[in-house]
């Protein structure tokens, strides 16, 4: 799964806020603590403004505020708030791909796929990060050994047909 700059200022953006709790936060203060262009903050919250997760206010007592509370906001949502479904195959939902043949079988891998994705994402929300108090089975996840491990990545026939492992070109 390739998770987006986008996504990754969104959620970071709103365990900002999060943490101001009743009080308005603003831009310049998200910028400063997290290290956000302003002119991609002011895009990203429009979205999440768009998706009801985010309210603004103008004036010196403006700022934003989150929408509803942070243990009620996943971050498969805001996921989806500013990318759109958690998993999809070539832009279609993983339930509306088919395969012909031998290939058949590969619909039930991205559909598994995506309820993976999801029994992670889902059950994480903005207030588990912004308190640091991730659910046990992150956890439990993070003591696999592979969890921390790199794959290397195939290696690819450089100009002149000789091979090379992408991890290190």
């Amino acid at each position: 799964m390739h998770i987006t700059a986008k996504v990754d200022y969104a959620v970071r953006i709103l365990v900002e806020i999060a943490l101001a709790q009743s009080k308005s936060v603003k831009a310049d203060s998200i910028v400063t603590a997290q290290g956000i262009p302003p002119k991609v903050l002011e895009s990203v919250v429009a979205e999440l403004r768009r998706a009801g997760l985010v309210t603004s206010r103008r004036g010196p007592e403006g700022g934003y505020r989150l929408a509803r509370p942070a243990t009620d906001i996943s971050v498969a949502e805001v996921i989806r708030a500013v990318e759109g479904p958690l998993a999809s195959v070539r832009g279609m939902r993983p339930e509306d791909v088919v395969y012909p043949g031998a290939a058949e079988p590969l619909q039930r891998v991205w559909i598994a796929l995506r309820v993976n994705i999801r029994s992670v994402l889902e059950r994480v929300s903005i207030a588990d990060i912004g308190h640091d108090l991730l659910p046990p089975f992150i956890d439990d996840l993070l003591r696999d050994p592979d969890a921390w491990s790199r794959r290397s990545r195939p290696v690819d026939p450089g100009p002149h047909g000789e091979w090379r492992d992408l991890d290190h070109a």
